[in-house]
């Protein structure tokens, strides 16, 4: 499940959960509910994170297992 990547680029990355809400501008709780799946996460977060991460929202959202960003 896709959930389990975010939670996985941010661990990878030594990251805590309040680190990335503020990158997104939301509260580390809000961070946590798209992380735990307990609410669905926006298209847009989604598109930052990939940019943060240097993968592609494809990567994110499981549609390959190649981490590289798209040239």
């Amino acid at each position: 499940m896709y959930l389990k990547r975010l939670k996985d680029l941010r661990e990878d990355a030594d990251l805590k959960q309040v680190v990335i809400a503020n990158l997104l501008g939301i509260t580390r709780q809000q961070y946590s509910l798209y992380e735990t799946g307990k609410r669905d996460i926006p298209a847009e977060y989604i598109k930052i994170l990939a940019r943060f991460y240097e993968t592609s929202c494809d990567y994110i959202l499981e549609m390959t297992n190649e981490q590289k960003a798209y040239k």
